[in-house]
């Protein structure tokens, strides 16, 4: 038997290049949405922000459904 515990897997974390490329704006723009609070981010040990898949992806959804 393989008894091996697996963690679930880890949520999935996205870098402001990535996020900018889904919103079509400059990386500098997603940081400034974080540091505006409109999008949180998660710091890494090196300092660089990353920022939640599923987060990322309902803001999306709420800017498309408000342009209509």
């Amino acid at each position: 038997m393989n008894d091996v515990w697996k963690p679930a897997d880890p949520e999935k974390l996205l870098t402001p290049t990535e996020v900018a490329a889904i919103f079509r704006v400059d990386p500098k723009t997603v940081t400034r949405w974080a540091q505006a609070g409109k999008l949180s981010s998660i710091r890494t040990l090196g300092g660089h922000r990353r920022y939640r898949q599923n987060e990322v992806e309902r803001l999306k959804a709420n800017q498309e459904e408000a342009a209509g």
